[in-house]
């Protein structure tokens, strides 16, 4: 097994597809198609199903996709540790980080980074507290930035700054006219909130949970994927929603949304890293700007 089979098969498994996988690594589809037909076969197993014009993973599939993870990020890691004993710093920072965090904090200490150290390359992958915490844990990325809470064993975490949730209705909501709502309120409320697996989400439940309210409770009539869809979806209807006091900023300013008087308890930043993977001296250096970022 060599490390370009195990690096065209994950890039075939993430894109569920051959020509668009040969596109992104700049071989041909018969290239690429070649290459997982030689792993399959020299281990008897089928990683793949073909499924009309597409493909899908197979169980065995699936559960060779971390493994395959590893090992490259194994190999980048030593890549990395050899070119710095020259001295110089430079090479890649892969970086994953929720929404929130990605579009209201994380652009300042990368744009500092960069113009330290223009010798690092910064790979920026957005996405869910959950799915960057998985990133973290397989190798996909150095450092990881959360919104949420997260039980993993292997990651370490450090904290990073704060932020506060705020509950936004449109103008014309009976609580934007009268009293501020009880949690049993918010019961009776329909709902358009975040995804499960986003920080966004998490921290609202543990806020109103800690209220006495149990948020199976709520009445969720709409889940979107970003903070933006959230916002528009709100101005449209009766609804009541949940986003960052960073998110909602220019919306409550330009009086499309309003902020409801119910107080949701603040929720960390965190930076995520794994506890037994070399780490880098870029990413010991991106670490090291964040200090100045809180002060």
């Amino acid at each position: 097994m060599t490390l370009e089979q195990l690096r065209i098969f994950v890039a075939v498994a993430d894109r569920q597809h051959l020509t668009r996988a040969a596109g992104a690594l700049n071989l041909s589809p018969s290239a690429v198609s070649t290459a997982i037909r030689t792993l399959e076969e020299r281990y008897g197993a089928r990683l793949f199903d073909r499924v009309g014009r597409g493909i899908e993973l197979t169980e065995t599939g699936r559960d060779f996709l971390p493994e395959a993870r590893q090992a490259l990020a194994a190999a980048a890691a030593a890549e990395q540790a050899l070119t710095e004993r020259g001295g110089t710093l430079r090479g890649k920072l892969a970086i994953q980080a929720s929404q929130t965090v990605s579009a209201y904090w994380l652009p300042q200490p990368l744009m500092r980074f960069h113009a330290a150290h223009p010798g690092i390359a910064l790979d920026l992958t957005i996405g869910n507290t959950e799915t960057v915490s998985r990133a973290v844990g397989e190798g996909a990325a150095d450092l990881g930035f959360i919104e949420g809470e997260i039980d993993e064993p292997a990651l370490a975490m450090r904290l990073v700054a704060a932020d506060r949730l705020v509950l936004l209705t449109a103008p014309g909501h009976p609580w934007a006219q009268g009293a501020a709502p009880s949690a049993a309120d918010l019961a009776g409320a329909q709902w358009i909130l975040r995804e499960r697996g986003s920080g966004t989400r998490s921290a609202f439940e543990a806020s109103i949970r800690s209220d006495g309210l149990d948020p199976a409770a709520l009445d969720i009539v709409m889940t979107l994927p970003s903070n933006e869809a959230i916002l528009t979806a709100l101005e449209a209807g009766p609804y009541a929603g949940v986003t960052s006091e960073r998110v909602a900023a220019n919306a409550l300013a330009a009086g499309r949304l309003r902020r409801i008087d119910y107080a949701l308890r603040p929720r960390p930043f965190r930076m995520l890293w794994h506890k037994e993977r070399y780490r880098t001296r870029a990413a010991r250096a991106f670490e090291a700007l964040l200090p100045n970022e809180l002060a």
